[in-house]
């Protein structure tokens, strides 16, 4: 209803379509999910056999360049008890147990995507001419085709708003489809990454992360990976740091200040920041909190950690079956973490390590990136 009625009343350009069907869950303002249900469940059920999960690097294989090797183990995934902030899909927390392997300490940066881009010749969705046939495929049945002027090859750029916004759901307020803005040109038509080789890729699909992987021979993590990862080693605390949220500008880029409206750049930065300028966590990744959000593997499904409950501790759980998101019904979206640089405590604060949001595939965003992941036998001989 939300959709069919935001773009009855306001669609006038592509944009506030691609507005709708990417962000209609990203970066969604802290609100409870009534469509996850919460009944207890013993969670003794079929527990799986973990003996032999992979913790330890095996001999045979070195550590890639610019990787670091995450060891196996189990831990609860999901939203600690004194979590204040968690929304209700990141509940019920529940245990799982990972295999080892290895992941980038960094995003994916500008310098590394061009080196894929210049030679594979790769074309990213942003630099295509949408595809209408697709992209109604997201959207109530009947809903008119914008014209082929405003049809054309863009992404969203995040602006700034003069005055204070009373209604953070309206996304639109402060999201803007750019024709021209693509990775290479992040802030719109005219800007470039000259002098950015160190900052994050922006602006990429879940496909265009996944030819990336194809070409480096690695994978985009599944969420249990990442967020295993992200904690650093650390359980039971809402940030890899530990609980103190007073200690966030010492250690992500977020947003500071009334959102959308000024940022104090108390951490440096209002925008992206170059990978590595915050310290690493335990395992040695950087920008596991705030930066920009990274795509996952998973689909979307509120209701999937409660399904996951019930099958004890699942052993490299790779997400639902079927995406699903009752917020944004037409489409078919994958997870993605970590939170980014508009994260801000008024709005979504999903700089903690169990904030889960959900985009469309074909999405692409100022602050949406990715890193990558390789399995052991990826690389063994």
């Amino acid at each position: 209803m939300l959709l069919k009625t935001f773009i009855d009343s306001t669609f006038r350009n592509l944009g506030v379509l691609i507005i709708l069907v990417a962000i209609i869950s990203c970066g969604e303002k802290k609100k409870s999910n009534k469509q996850a249900t919460t009944a207890p469940v013993d969670q003794k059920v079929a527990i799986l056999d973990t003996s032999d999960l992979i913790k330890k690097l095996p001999s045979s294989i070195k550590i890639p360049q610019g990787m670091v090797w995450i060891p196996g183990g189990t831990f609860m995934q999901g939203a600690v008890t004194q979590d204040n902030e968690a929304m209700h899909h990141e509940k019920p927390a529940h245990k799982v147990a990972v295999d080892g392997f290895f992941m980038d300490t960094t995003l994916v940066t500008n310098a590394k995507f061009s080196k894929f881009v210049k030679e594979t010749g790769y074309v990213t969705v942003a630099e295509r001419i949408p595809d209408w046939e697709e992209l109604r495929k997201q959207l109530p049945e009947g809903t008119p085709k914008p014209p082929d002027s405003i049809l054309q090859p863009g992404s969203l750029v995040f602006k700034k708003t003069k005055s204070s916004v009373p209604n953070l759901y309206d996304f639109s307020q402060w999201w803007t489809w750019s024709i021209g803005t693509n990775w290479k040109n992040p802030e719109g038509p005219g800007s470039s990454i000259k002098g950015k080789d160190d900052h994050p890729v922006v602006h990429v699909s879940h496909e265009d992360a996944l030819a990336y992987c194809k070409w480096a021979n690695r994978r985009l993590p599944t969420e249990a990976e990442w967020e295993y990862a992200a904690r650093g080693g650390k359980s039971g605390t809402t940030f890899f740091w530990g609980n103190d949220v007073t200690e966030l500008a010492k250690y992500s880029n977020t947003w500071e200040g009334e959102f959308p409206v000024n940022n104090t750049k108390v951490d440096g930065f209002e925008g992206s920041s170059p990978v590595g300028a915050f310290p690493a966590n335990g395992f040695g990744l950087y920008d596991m909190s705030g930066n920009v959000w990274e795509w996952t593997n998973d689909w979307y499904n509120p209701n999937y950690y409660q399904e996951l409950l019930t099958k004890g501790i699942e052993r490299n759980p790779t997400g639902a079956e079927n995406p699903y998101n009752p917020n944004n019904p037409y489409a078919r979206e994958k997870v993605i973490r970590g939170g980014s640089y508009l994260c801000s405590a008024s709005y979504c604060a999903s700089y903690r390590a169990s904030a889960r949001m959900a985009s469309t595939m074909d999405s692409s965003m100022g602050h949406l990136g990715f890193r990558t992941v390789a399995s052991t036998n990826m690389l063994s001989k």
